[in-house]
């Protein structure tokens, strides 16, 4: 038996990568690491599969990044002190890489092995878990004795019948012998329902009946069996993938060449079912990864599959109608950090609302419970946790030097974990990402065909990233207006997709005088400006910097001082 998969350098940044299946089948790509589509440099039966041209791509990119990129930055760095940690940080960026690209290599051999000799007599047709389609799914002629395997012939990742009684979809194939029953989809609970997930379900108040599951979620009470069976003595795997498998869907719509190698791997973003959203999501891209990866699929199945995950690690996520409205544009409101008053059901929104949309229907999201808390008190380890939430208002009710020193002292030691895993700050930035994610993909499945964002410090963020979302899809409703007061997010960017977005403009209201987001935020941010203290740049005629300067003196005073702007408002204070 020959297989083997390896990669090496042809000149410069030019890569070829090849792959020989178990039965000596042999397949090659070749082309420069920018490529989204390399070229075939070895054809055979095997080039026919997107699984895995996508799979052995993605390792040769990866391993060459892993070789280049890291050592590249950290000799960049002039000062001896400062680049010897570099080195050292290259090294552990180089050991992510390599291992990245050696779970990539795995599944383009897996790919390989059982894509090489197909029966298109024996198949069987049903929704592919991988790619969320309804496809053929033709059978591999595996040695006697091996569990059968079949390929999808849509997206090519390696599928097997669901294990459910009476379930004719088919399920994700893991690699080597399976020792626990395989679930689709649905009985997984990856996604509310195939079907369903392809459609919209009409005003947003209803989205709760649409995220309901169709099926029971077996693969949960597989777990169960597998741990009893443990105690009993059984070797069987206690751990099941929780996250959904999204890669194999990525990979059949050629998503991936919207990445670059690097983007794609370092957020955790797999390429074939088996790969999943791992702990913290998509790392410190968020959400925002999801736009550029998901693209037109928003309001489709593989944006449900993204929104069920993202909704499983938030339990606190809930979007409440406030009131029904009486046919204005629909309205919806989010809160950031420190200003969810929840005894106020309106959260402190309805005055500056009521003034500029008095008829609108108006919907309040909530979400990011945990992760806001955590922001919230990020010095606790400090000062305890009473006095961390008091440092935090403090230090963004004074505007002095002697402050804003104190409070960035507070912040300093939690944004500086090396691991973004455990950074309140990112992990609660990474939450609004998602957020805005979530939200996109439920709008674009609504009727309305506009509507209102409004958003404060984090919640502003999540509302860019929901206006960003809903771009990739042309069928999706157009944003009216968005409303941003204290955004945390960064200044400087390339706001295009923003001011596509809207039809009347995106509104940033911004205070020179919010300590929280000029030293709080620029801690977080290695010195990044927000947009919320200086607006948007560039701005645009749809981007509309309002200084609120004069009228907001902490991170806490937009919602009760500022005033909504009108269209024609110019860069001014309001």
């Amino acid at each position: 038996m020959t297989r083997s998969i390896g990669a090496y350098v042809v000149e410069g940044a030019t890569v070829h990568a090849q792959v020989v299946s178990d039965q000596g089948v042999e397949f090659a790509l070749r082309g420069d690491i920018s490529d989204a589509e390399p070229a075939v440099a070895v054809s055979s039966v095997l080039e026919t599969n997107p699984a895995l041209r996508r799979n052995l791509w993605a390792y040769a990119k990866t391993w060459f990044l892993a070789y280049t990129t890291p050592l590249t930055a950290a000799l960049s760095v002039p000062d001896p002190e400062a680049q010897e940690k570099a080195l050292a940080q290259a090294e552990v960026s180089k050991k992510s890489l390599l291992k990245q690209a050696d779970a990539f290599a795995k599944t383009a051999q897996w790919i390989a092995d059982v894509a090489d000799d197909l029966s298109s007599v024996e198949l069987k047709h049903g929704w592919c878990s991988a790619c969320y389609t309804q496809e053929e799914h033709w059978k591999s002629n595996r040695p006697f004795g091996q569990l059968p395997v079949y390929v999808c012939q849509g997206c090519g990742a390696p599928t097997l019948p669901c294990f459910a009684p009476e379930c004719d979809n088919m399920a994700v194939r893991d690699r080597g012998a399976v020792r626990v029953p395989q679930f689709c989809a649905e009985h997984r609970h990856d996604l509310p329902g195939f079907e369903k997930s392809q459609g919209s379900f009409g005003e947003l108040y209803e989205y709760e009946d649409y995220l309901n599951y169709e099926k029971p979620n077996l693969d949960r009470r597989t777990k169960i069996v597998a741990t009893t069976a443990v105690v009993a003595g059984t070797a069987v795997p206690l751990t099941l993938l929780a996250a959904p498998a999204i890669g194999g869907a990525i990979g059949s719509l050629g998503i991936f060449g919207g990445l670059s190698g690097a983007a794609a791997t370092s957020h955790g973003l797999a390429l074939l079912g088996g790969g999943s959203i791992a702990t913290g999501g998509l790392g410190m891209a968020g959400g925002t990864a999801v736009v550029t990866a998901v693209g037109a699929a928003v309001g489709g199945a593989l944006g449900a599959s993204v929104t069920n995950a993202y909704l499983r690690e938030d339990s606190s996520f809930r979007i409440e109608l406030l009131r029904p409205g009486k046919g204005g544009v629909p309205v919806l409101v989010a809160n950031g950090f420190l200003s969810d008053n929840s005894s106020d059901k309106w959260g402190g929104w309805k005055q500056i609302v009521d003034q500029r949309y008095p008829n609108s229907p108006v919907y309040r999201v909530m979400w990011g419970a945990k992760e806001l808390k955590d922001f919230g008190v990020f010095g606790a380890n400090a000062i305890g946790k009473a006095g961390a939430v008091g440092a935090v208002k403090a230090g963004g009710a004074v505007a002095n030097k002697a402050a804003a020193k104190a409070l960035g002292g507070i912040a300093w030691p939690a944004f500086l974990i090396s691991d973004l895993a455990k950074n309140p700050w990112h992990v609660a930035k990474s939450r609004a990402d998602k957020t805005g994610a979530i939200l996109g993909d439920l709008l674009a499945r609504t009727t309305a065909s506009s509507y209102v964002l409004i958003g404060h410090s984090l919640g502003a963020r999540a509302m860019v990233v929901a206006a960003q979302t809903l771009t990739t899809n042309p069928g999706a409703p157009r944003i009216e207006a968005a409303h941003l007061l204290g955004a945390a997010i960064g200044a400087k960017s390339d706001w295009t997709s923003l001011a596509e977005a809207v039809d009347e403009a995106a509104y940033c209201y911004h205070s020179s005088r919010d300590m929280v987001l000029k030293y709080v935020y620029a801690a977080a941010q290695a010195g990044q400006r927000a947009a919320g203290l200086d607006g948007f740049k560039p701005d645009t005629p749809k981007i509309i910097n309002i200084d609120v300067s004069e009228l907001v003196a902490t991170h806490f005073e937009y919602q009760k001082n500022v005033v909504l702007a009108q269209p024609g408002s110019s860069q001014s204070t309001v």
